[in-house]
């Protein structure tokens, strides 16, 4: 029989009803039962395992509707992380550091998860600074969507002096002798961003698979139990999916994927998506690891990257088309599909030619969506719930919202994205965060953004009109993003028959300060019945430790995420952002290091060796 294991003395969020019970029951991966404390463990044998939560809290496991963690694990060991560090200071200093053990011929990669808004001095690195940090080894520090830093050690890895070709979609800055700068731009996608980083070494087999080990425990440690992946530029299928198959056919896959399938290059498309339907077809796997459809990439002429410090692009001529055939094809073969759609004008132009497929071939309950959708309108929001469709939404405006604001103004940045009204029209709608190259990957950001309608660097954006309760916001990140998977009833509630994943939290998601949301984190994360991630008072229930790989990757000193922690040196919260008291506790596993604010934690190193 199999082992049946109870939670009890907890608050837990079932997402049902009653909303909160006391206890659950999980037997064989599963939730049997739910219901107060006395109840469930007057039913338990000699043989069932009890677990005390301690009055914490309990949600389901969270579910990122729209990340990149295939593509973010093969790369983790070797990236940087500036995701929460509090000041430009601590991260040039973080950069400097790394610089300095990293070995030729590898870089400093920063990829993302950051903004300048986070930073007490509210502003990027100078190339100046960077070069002073790092004079010798390659660095390449990737702002959003719009441009990446290169210092002087990196340009010449990659072969810029002054005949450095010019892209068609990117800049290459010069300077007055037209020699590179430094500084590659965006315009009006981030090809030349992508196109430069892939230039870069990889790690060897043994690493990625470290390295993917590690950053799936790492979004464990936040609660993340689910996540959908979006494809990504330079993921090429199956060739980059044979570490995430590796590990999960040996049983050390911590997180569940569904993933999508993005074609890489452009006027072949339908070519890719022609092979990909001979050789595979959604819901091919298991419960962990699983194919979900095609997109976000469908074609390129209907890509609109968002960058915010220049004008809409337009799609050309040929993207209806282009997207008729391929969106045709799926349909015949009944593969859902996503579509990356930052502005209305996209999503306008992009719902004709499905309505057109679908007087054809109807769509008939296929789960279809569009991803991003920051501008969209009520009407077409109208259209896409006729249509059976979704919208994936994500925090990039919580990264990006000055930018929008000081091109288009406050009032239009009040519903981008509409949030509010697409659940009041009852389109599914799922929530995530689009890490790693734009957002960070913490989902209590994302949640935060939901909540309090606040960026990063505390802008205000939304009015209470466009702004999510809590328990409406936890809904988004974990039954809302089940649909998208076409998982939905499966996942999502701690109900009974549904798949046990769960996140216990450090502290009451449902009562603290709403500037504390951006501070939680898992004490105790279990997918599927199996402990991924614990600390704190559940530390004997946690996994072997994983140790780094290689010695000089960033992760074995810095751990990711830098979050906050809970105490401060009696500033303001702005300006003692993540300072604790030296000589405070280190129970929590962290890594403190002292700033120009203070000491400050840089992520959990309970794993790290």
């Amino acid at each position: 029989m199999p082992k049946t294991t109870i939670y009890h003395n907890g608050r837990i969020a079932t997402n049902s009803t009653p909303y909160f019970v006391e206890a659950l029951a999980v037997s064989d991966g599963r939730i049997t039962s739910t219901g107060p404390s006395a109840e469930l463990l007057g039913k338990r044998t000699d043989a069932t395992e009890v677990v005390d939560l301690r009055g914490r809290t309990v949600i389901p496991g969270l579910n990122d509707s729209h990340m990149h963690p295939i593509r973010g694990g093969l790369n983790y060991n070797m990236e940087l992380r500036w995701d929460g560090v509090p000041s430009l200071a601590d991260a040039l200093r973080m950069l400097k550091d790394q610089a300095a053990r990293t070995p030729a011929p590898q870089w400093v990669r920063v990829i993302g998860g950051w903004t300048e808004f986070q930073f007490v001095e509210r502003r990027m690195p100078t190339l100046d600074e960077i070069n002073e940090a790092a004079p010798d080894t390659p660095v390449f520090v990737l702002h959003l969507y719009d441009r990446a830093l290169l210092n002087g050690a990196a340009l010449r890895a990659v072969g810029y002096g002054k005949n450095a070709p010019d892209f068609p979609a990117g800049e290459v800055q010069r300077d007055r002798h037209g020699n590179p700068t430094g500084l590659l731009i965006a315009k009006p996608n981030a090809n030349i961003l992508y196109s430069t980083l892939a230039k870069g070494p990889k790690l060897p087999h043994e690493d990625q698979l470290n390295s993917s080990r590690l950053f799936f425990r790492e979004l464990n440690r936040f609660g993340i139990t689910s996540a959908i992946d979006a494809g990504g530029g330079f993921q090429n299928y199956p060739d980059d999916y044979g570490v995430v198959s590796e590990l999960h056919r040996s049983g050390e896959l911590s997180i569940r994927l569904a993933y999508n399938l993005f074609t890489q290059k452009p006027k072949q498309e339908l070519s890719d998506f022609q092979n990909w339907t001979k050789i595979t077809k959604p819901g091919d796997g298991d419960d962990l690891y699983r194919v979900n459809g095609a997109g976000e990439m469908l074609v390129f002429s209907a890509a609109d990257f968002e960058d915010f410090l220049v004008p809409r692009p337009d799609m050309i001529p040929v993207m209806e088309s282009e997207l008729k055939a391929v969106i045709r094809h799926l349909v015949e073969n009944r593969w859902p599909f996503r579509l990356h759609t930052t502005y209305n004008e996209t999503i306008e132009r992009a719902l004709n030619v499905y309505e057109e497929v679908n007087r054809e071939i109807p769509f008939d309950g296929l789960h279809w969506f569009f991803d991003h959708c920051e501008t969209i309108t009520d009407r077409n929001i109208e259209r896409v719930k006729a249509l059976g469709g979704g919208i994936a939404v994500q925090n990039r405006m919580a990264f990006q919202g000055e930018y929008f604001v000081e091109r288009c103004g406050a009032q239009q940045a009040k519903r981008t994205p509409p949030i509010r009204r697409m659940l009041e029209i009852g389109v599914p709608v799922g929530a995530g965060t689009d890490a790693t190259r734009v957002s960070s990957y913490n989902p209590y950001l994302s949640l935060y953004w939901l909540i309090t309608g606040r960026t990063v660097g505390g802008l205000s954006l939304y009015s209470q009109e466009n702004r999510l309760d809590r328990e409406e916001a936890l809904k988004l990140y974990t039954m809302g993003s089940s649909w998208f998977s076409t998982e939905d009833g499966k996942k999502g509630a701690l109900a009974p028959g549904q798949l046990a994943d769960l996140a216990v939290l450090s502290a009451d998601y449902f009562s603290i300060p709403e500037e504390e949301i951006k501070r939680l984190e898992s004490v105790l994360t279990i997918v599927g019945g199996k402990v991924v991630y614990a600390t704190e008072e559940f530390s004997k229930l946690a996994p072997p430790p994983l140790p780094v790989s290689p010695s000089w990757s960033p992760i074995k000193e810095y751990g990711g995420y830098a979050n906050p922690s809970r105490e401060t040196v009696g500033a303001s919260h702005s300006r003692a952002l993540s300072a604790v008291r030296p000589g405070s506790s280190t129970k929590n596993h962290h890594v403190s290091v002292l700033g120009d604010l203070g000491f400050w934690h840089l992520g959990c190193d309970c794993f790290a060796f």
